[in-house]
């Protein structure tokens, strides 16, 4: 009976200490209710529409929002041109890129980055829902006196189309409520308390967070932060008609630089990294288009990590003996220009192979069953270590093709250990992520397993850990990134043991 009571207690913390289970964080295949969707966007259903939907769009990109806000801390005051060169040297979503000009926002979304997530996955599910709560809270701020036209925003009030459905979970209000900034180009973030500007919050079991800047004076429930000069960065917009996010084609393509004509919003899964969709039906629909990318993210790491190599041998040699540099270029032309010819040989070698190929395969097709018979018995004949051996031997190639699909990876089986020095923690060898908690500087302490095993582990993502302590990741010699635990002050293990140790967050040392 002790022993079934230990269990039982042991699966409860495990449970806790993974979903850290709220009315909102729970996850779920079935639709989220008009409480669950109301709590979610209740910290930013006043925003003006246009920054409402670059937050909505940029959630569903949870960890480079985290890399965003941690570039944006490092850069404070990049604004205009300069933020703009900036970003065309990033490699996120266009949609966390905009972000960067409202650091503010960055910012909450970074803090509350469960939320974030959790926003993120409501919207690809249940975007026209998620739009219609917006609309429902915009109307109970409106009627508590709160939803007005300011110096710094421009409200407007529109009755609904007669005819015009609502998806919604409960019906959308009577009157459309759009919010504009009232310079286009310069934004003052509103920061209000949820439980006063709302009213009486009628979901007791799913109450909003209140989430200010630091360094907010407060004061009123509901007031502004500074002025923020954000330009052409902001380039969403929400079509209240249709309940749909859209981009403004102009905006996008003076901040990104690019030359788009589709208005029509669209979910990157390139960009999810290994966050896993909570929903069945979002997972079904972005899961093949992300491994596919992933698969090519892996294919132009490993090319540039083989050309990394390379340059990296040749200024050694260079270092060790200039002359020998020199040779080696000139050789390199040489080998080129001879590559050229055999290629050239080649071609014309394979038509005569081909037309012999065709007279032998007569010869060999009247051989085949008595060559066949002689191998067999030479294998029954070896002893059985050695066909163990010949049975399980691979190529370079394929061994390198196993480890890029993580089955045979020795360091995947090992927990990501291996050559190369530090962990294997690069996101686009992990599944099955959850957010545990963070560390003492904000950093993320997630459970996970290597892609090809379901052994869990707990640990953190090279690509947060780059933005926070660069000495600590390497590259390894398989193109993806690694970290060194030991120069983090953290321990390595395995989830059930971090769990029969009491589950707690680590510190930093």
């Amino acid at each position: 009976m002790l022993i079934a009571l230990s269990r039982v207690a042991t699966l409860a913390l495990a449970l806790i200490a993974t979903l850290q289970v709220r009315p909102a964080v729970a996850e779920s295949a079935t639709t989220r209710t008009s409480a669950q969707l109301e709590q979610l966007v209740a910290p930013i259903a006043l925003y003006p529409d246009s920054l409402l939907s670059q937050v909505l769009m940029a959630s569903t990109y949870p960890l480079e929002v985290v890399q965003a806000a941690r570039w944006s801390r490092d850069n404070p005051g990049l604004s205009g041109q300069a933020l703009e060169d900036a970003m065309q040297k990033q490699t996120w979503d266009p949609s966390v890129k905009a972000l960067a000009a409202v650091p503010q926002t960055l910012q909450m979304m970074n803090d509350k980055l469960d939320w974030t997530q959790q926003l993120g996955d409501a919207f690809l599910a249940q975007q026209s829902d998620v739009l219609d709560a917006v609309q429902r809270l915009r109307a109970r701020a409106d009627s508590n006196g709160y939803l007005k036209s300011t110096p710094e925003q421009k409200v407007t009030t529109t009755p609904r189309p007669a005819g015009q459905q609502s998806t919604a979970s409960s019906s959308a209000p009577a009157n459309t409520y759009v919010i504009e900034p009232t310079n286009p180009d310069q934004y003052y973030v509103p920061v209000y308390d949820p439980s006063v500007v709302y009213g009486t919050w009628p979901y007791p079991d799913y109450q909003p967070f209140y989430w200010y800047p630091p360094g907010y004076a407060l004061g009123p429930a509901y007031g502004f932060g500074a002025a923020i000069l954000a330009g052409a960065a902001i380039w969403g917009t929400v079509n209240w008609l249709q309940n749909r996010v859209q981009i403004n084609p102009l905006r996008y393509n003076s901040f990104n630089r690019t030359n788009i004509s589709n208005i029509n919003w669209a979910h990157n899964p390139a960009h999810r990294g290994a966050v896993p969709y909570r929903d069945r039906a979002v997972a079904q629909q972005f899961g093949s288009q992300r491994a596919s990318a992933a698969r090519e993210a892996f294919r132009g790491k490993a090319d540039a990590g083989r050309q990394q190599l390379s340059k990296d041998g040749a200024k050694a040699a260079a270092r060790s003996n200039p002359k020998n540099a020199a040779n080696t270029k000139a050789g390199s032309r040489q080998a080129g220009s001879k590559q050229a010819a055999r290629s050239k040989q080649a071609r014309s070698n394979q038509a005569s192979r081909s037309r012999q190929a065709s007279a032998k395969q007569g010869a060999r097709s009247r051989q085949t069953a008595g060559s066949r018979q002689r191998a067999g018995n030479r294998q029954a004949s070896r002893p059985a270590a050695q066909r163990s051996y010949a049975g399980n031997r691979m190529s370079r190639g394929q061994r390198s093709f196993a480890s890029a699909r993580g089955g045979f990876s020795r360091g995947a089986g090992r927990g990501g250990g291996g050559r190369g020095g530090g962990r294997r923690s690069d996101i686009n060898l992990k599944h099955e992520i959850v957010l545990l908690g963070h560390l003492d500087n904000g950093l993320g302490f997630y459970r996970f397993a290597y892609n090809g095993s379901n052994t869990a582990y707990v640990g953190v993502m090279a690509q947060e850990v780059q933005t926070f302590r660069p000495a600590a990741v390497i590259r390894g010699r398989d193109g993806y990134l690694r970290v060194s635990y030991e120069k983090l002050g953290l321990t390595f293990q395995k989830y059930d043991k971090w769990i029969a140790g009491g589950a707690r967050i680590p510190k930093l040392q």
